[in-house]
């Protein structure tokens, strides 16, 4: 029997590196301002992010993006930029 070795995964997400993106839920903005921002800020579907945007308003958080430390902190300005607090954070 052959043995097979999958590459190593970390977290599922839109991207590969050490660092995440994690938004917050706010009661500032709307669903629809949410969805259209991870959108611009990470270019994935808008189905990726209306799961993203209910998770951080059901569940108070969501990691909404993995890259490098560089690519994470570009995506978390943008996000932030309409009001939505983010963090970057080593995984």
């Amino acid at each position: 029997m052959e043995t097979i070795t999958l590459p190593e995964s970390k977290l599922p997400g839109t991207g590969q590196g050490d660092y995440c993106v994690i938004i917050f839920n706010n009661n500032t903005n709307s669903f629809d301002e949410v969805i259209h921002i991870l959108q611009v800020a990470t270019g994935c579907p808008y189905e990726e992010a209306e799961m993203e945007t209910w998770e951080a308003h059901h569940r108070g958080q969501a990691y909404v993006h993995f890259a490098d430390r560089e690519e994470c902190d570009r995506v978390a300005s943008i996000i932030s930029s309409i009001g939505v607090r983010t963090e970057v954070c080593e995984f």
